[in-house]
């Protein structure tokens, strides 16, 4: 049977019971302290990376830099009139895309595309504005690294995405501001400008390939067979594949340009983008010819492969006859028939070996006369 507490004893123990209660209490207020801190750490530390990302964004009015603006501005300066902002980014990750999407106005579906890297090159048109992929080459340690840049571009502002191998658009944006009276013509300029610095990329590539192409044509004319100069040749082939990948859609981009969209790239920069549609069809036709070229260099070498084996068997043949000779005569008398004069006679032997001798001088000379020696 349970006692009864003495009113000492149960004041004790709420006493107790309320020190542990506060106890809890401040434990949980520290707890939930130091979730905020942990999350507002994560928070700043995405937001550092994003910014990271950001290479730059500089709003332009009637073709003169206004200045760098922050990102949470972009939409206020976008309403100013004859200004368009440029924004460039290097690899962002999604939380900044996001924020470029609700800033610009962009397509949910272009923005999409513009996460994930490994698009083909191509233009698609998004209400007023326009998305373009393009694909980057670089030379590193003696081989093309490929690349992306996506872009945005309408009529007050033009967006630069660099994925994997590409070189800054530094000196792109410079070369534009020392032009404002073209710049002033809007984003098309500065389109321009990005598409004709990734164009001229390519032609290194195509002079570096055909240097590699030439040093391959030396190997193939070696007399002994090497398995990777085959190898060698395939590898290049299809690099040229690549880089003609590369280039050949950005003609049709260009067309396509200067044909539908012509609010965006006005008639009086059509040259340039001529000018682009051109240094693209050089490196197009320069890699269409060189792949030709390796086929017809593989093909040479399968041939060259093939006449070095006939050689080899037709000099194995040559020595099979000759020594068909001796094998002959010897075995002939190997068959110990009792009735051979020869075998009775002082000159049998010598003479056996003199003709056999002679008629295999005489067959090494007519098979050397006739190339199979």
């Amino acid at each position: 049977m349970a006692t009864a507490l003495m009113p000492i004893e149960r004041a004790a123990l709420e006493c107790d019971a309320g020190r542990w209660g506060r106890a809890v209490g401040r434990a949980m207020s520290r707890d939930v302290a130091l979730r905020r801190r942990l999350q507002e750490s994560r928070a700043q530390e995405e937001r550092s990376e994003s910014m990271k990302a950001v290479v730059n964004c500089v709003a332009y009015r009637n073709g003169e830099r206004v200045g760098d603006i922050p990102l949470e501005t972009i939409s206020d300066a976008l309403k100013e009139p004859d200004t368009f902002v440029w924004l460039g980014l290097h690899e962002p990750m999604l939380p900044l895309l996001l924020k470029i999407q609700e800033e610009f106005g962009l397509h949910e579906l272009a923005v999409e595309d513009a996460q994930s890297a490994h698009q083909r090159p191509k233009i698609e048109e998004y209400g007023e504005g326009v998305f373009i992929v393009l694909h980057t080459v670089q030379w590193w340690d003696n081989e093309m690294r490929l690349g992306e840049t996506h872009l945005f571009i309408g009529r007050n502002y033009f967006i630069t995405i660099r994925q994997g191998a590409s070189l800054p658009y530094a000196k792109v944006r410079e070369r534009c501001e020392g032009m404002p009276q073209r710049l002033a013509k809007g984003p098309g300029f500065a389109l321009y400008g990005i598409m004709d610095f990734v164009v001229d990329h390519y032609l290194p590539i195509v002079d570096a390939f055909q240097t590699r192409f030439e040093q391959l044509e030396a190997d193939i004319f070696r007399d002994r067979f090497d398995r990777s100069t085959i190898e060698r040749l395939y590898d290049l082939k299809q690099e040229l594949l690549d880089l003609q990948n590369a280039a050949a859609p950005v003609i049709d981009i260009c067309n396509q340009l200067m044909r539908l969209h012509q609010d965006l790239v006005p008639k009086d920069l059509h040259p340039y983008f001529r000018d682009v549609m051109d240094h693209a069809a050089r490196v197009s036709k320069s890699t269409d010819d060189l792949r030709g070229m390796l086929s017809d260099a593989m093909q040479v070498n399968v041939a060259l492969m093939s006449l070095r084996q006939n050689e080899v068997v037709k000099t194995l043949a040559s020595w099979a006859a000759i020594l068909a000779v001796p094998t002959m005569v010897f075995s002939m008398y190997g068959m110990n028939f009792e009735f051979m004069p020869e075998l009775k006679s002082p000159w049998g032997y010598p003479l056996s070996l003199a003709a056999t001798g002679l008629a295999c001088a005489w067959l090494y000379r007519r098979l050397k006369r006739t190339g199979w020696l």
